[in-house]
């Protein structure tokens, strides 16, 4: 059994928004998915950690949960800002009960275990999303909330964070939710949304007591970062 994760799949198997037109680096990106996830085991986890579908709704994104319920092992899905489809807990996992899809599963406002440690995340937030500051305060409270209320489902066990946004990246910084990556002393932040020349951008490496990591799809050759035994 192992911890893997990878971030910005953007599935679109209903082909209303190819990947391909992105570069050579997204091309046939959703079977190269495939090939690495069918290294996977049953009993593999897998973090994908945000922009899985561009569907619009539940419904639209459907054939996109079949392909990820599909590939081996147990998935967690955390929010991106391209997850059109996102709606409540209750809602998602009632739709994927409803379709038979028993791998999925959401990482949002709660925390899950893996063997030692704490498994926790939220989206995040980016400044550059909202350049006239009119969500900024709001939107950055509120994911504020939701990271610290998952690392409060923590139990005191080594945490491992995953966003979406980046909380840090060269010329940018997200003071908010790098206090609380602090104050929790989290061992590993995986983030992912970064693509193409953007990832010569990216912050790895250690900060505080925190080890980071881009997790794009693209940025891992869409082969799933393995992170724990």
């Amino acid at each position: 059994m192992s911890l893997y994760v990878i971030g910005d799949l953007h599935l679109s198997l209903t082909g209303e928004k190819p990947m391909d037109v992105f570069g050579e680096a997204w091309a046939n990106h959703v079977e190269r998915t495939r090939a690495a996830f069918s290294q996977l085991h049953d009993d593999d986890v897998t973090v994908l950690a945000g922009d899985s579908s561009w569907g619009m709704s539940l419904e639209g994104a459907l054939p996109d949960f079949a392909f990820i319920d599909a590939l081996p092992g147990k998935k967690l899905l955390l929010k991106g800002n391209h997850d059109y489809w996102w709606t409540t807990a209750s809602k998602m996992r009632r739709f994927f009960a409803e379709h038979g899809f028993t791998t999925l599963d959401i990482l949002h406002n709660n925390c899950f275990f893996y063997g030692d440690y704490a498994l926790c995340g939220t989206r995040g937030w980016f400044y550059e999303e909202d350049a006239e500051g009119t969500h900024t305060g709001k939107m950055l409270a509120r994911e504020a909330l939701r990271l610290e209320t998952s690392f409060q489902a923590a139990q005191g066990k080594p945490i491992l964070c995953f966003l979406h946004y980046p909380p840090i990246y060269q010329g940018y910084r997200c003071p908010e939710l790098l206090a609380l990556l602090d104050r929790w002393h989290v061992e590993r932040c995986y983030y992912g949304h970064l693509h193409g020349v953007t990832h010569r951008r990216a912050f790895e490496g250690k900060r505080g007591f925190t080890e980071y990591s881009l997790i794009s799809a693209d940025y891992l050759g869409f082969i799933p970062k393995k992170i724990c035994d």
